[in-house]
């Protein structure tokens, strides 16, 4: 595959084609599946190594030694009678825990069946689903996940191995979707997390945040027991317009049909800002939440942002003591 990966992904989806000329009807989605869990297997197996002081795994519960503050580290973790010795601020760092458990909430509303670059944003989502499960089962680790598609979410019990993570992708590509609409409701999905309440891991959230507000109490809850990293799933065209004429728009979750005039330079600007704002809004509440930020655009090369990002978590954490 070529380096944007995904955008051969995305390709064969909407195709329909493989490249495999005895892959009929039932088995093109094995055979995209398994390219991409390839793909994501060679690309971060090369670039990112280390066991548990790298990103993703819970900081563990086990207490280690004590260092000077850092921005950007938990208050929570605050030693105060080394700080108040010291007269200068300092953390308590954990023994990361052997056993991981992790689970996914994973948005599948029909909102994520847009894409006018490389891949759908759907096919973004599949994607940070193979790239989490990779990252995190091994040393025997359990992953599970809850879809919500528009329906009651279906919940995937936690699996170990990395035989369990793909048994979960398929799983979640294989979900059935709700009828018209799709609409998720994504604080119930994040509370499905929360309930019952589970051994302190690491919680996923992947969306594109879309969804009326009342999902970030249910984040910050989450936040509170568990190492939380939200997912953000962005497309170009939801953050500015392009000057096409007269654009016809249809909202895939209730159906709305809307007209609007590109050539007008007042409503793209309008648009943009409208745009940023949210967004910038999403962020603050993620933030808020004392969620990991990572955002991945169709546009975009996936794969490089993910490992970007897992080697900025890892050199944050330890202080810059790996690479």
């Amino acid at each position: 595959m070529s380096r944007a990966g995904l955008s051969v992904f995305g390709r064969m989806r909407r195709d329909g084609t493989t490249g495999h000329p005895s892959a009929g009807p039932g088995g093109r989605d094995e055979f995209v599946l398994a390219k991409l869990q390839l793909l994501i297997t060679n690309k971060l197996d090369g670039l990112l190594h280390g066991d548990y002081l790298g990103l993703l795994p819970g900081a563990g519960s086990e207490p280690g030694e004590s260092r000077e503050y850092r921005p950007g580290d938990d208050v929570r973790r605050m030693d105060w009678p080394v700080t108040a010795r010291t007269t200068h601020p300092h953390v308590r760092t954990t023994i990361a825990d052997r056993e991981l458990e992790t689970w996914l909430a994973v948005d599948m509303s029909a909102s994520l069946d847009f894409g006018t670059a490389r891949c759908l944003k759907r096919d973004l989502a599949l994607a940070a689903v193979a790239a989490m499960s990779h990252l995190t089962v091994r040393g025997g680790n359990r992953i599970g996940a809850v879809v919500g598609t528009g329906a009651t979410p279906t919940r995937i019990p936690a699996m170990p191995g990395r035989k369990g993570a793909q048994v979960l992708l398929k799983k979640v590509h294989d979900t059935p979707r709700a009828g018209t609409g799709g609409r998720t409701d994504l604080a119930a999905l994040i509370d499905t997390l929360n309930r019952p309440p589970r051994r302190r891991g690491l919680a996923v959230v992947i969306s594109d945040f879309l969804a009326a507000d009342g999902w970030q109490q249910p984040l910050r809850k989450l936040g509170v027991r568990h190492d939380l990293l939200a997912i953000e799933i962005v497309d170009p065209r939801e953050l500015e317009l392009p000057d096409v004429g007269v654009l016809e728009l249809v909202d895939p979750e209730t159906g709305a049909v809307h007209e609007i005039q590109t050539a007008d330079a007042r409503l793209r600007e309008r648009y943009r800002q409208a745009a940023a704002a949210q967004r910038a809004g999403i962020a603050a509440a993620l933030r808020k939440a004392g969620a990991g930020h990572l955002r991945l655009r169709t546009d975009s090369d996936w794969l490089l942002d993910i490992v970007r990002f897992v080697a900025a978590r890892r050199h944050a954490r330890t202080g810059g003591t790996t690479r």
